[in-house]
């Protein structure tokens, strides 16, 4: 999956992490807390592949 469809993914998490919040009024209810996880393994993996573009854009130079 790429950064983009991970970022919708998310998107789409937390909306209805929203509404079952609103609707159940408590953000300890057992189905917002696995949503809540689900979002926060996206955020993982987005972490991840922020990282490793990063020390992949940084290449160590040659000294002469």
């Amino acid at each position: 999956m790429n950064k983009n469809e991970l970022l919708t993914q998310l998107q789409a998490l937390r909306l209805k992490l929203n509404e079952m919040a609103e609707e159940r009024g408590n953000l300890t209810d057992p189905d917002v807390l696995a949503v809540s996880e689900e979002a926060d393994r996206i955020i993982l993996v987005l972490q991840q592949l922020h990282m490793q573009g990063r020390s992949c854009a940084v290449e160590p130079r040659n000294s002469i």
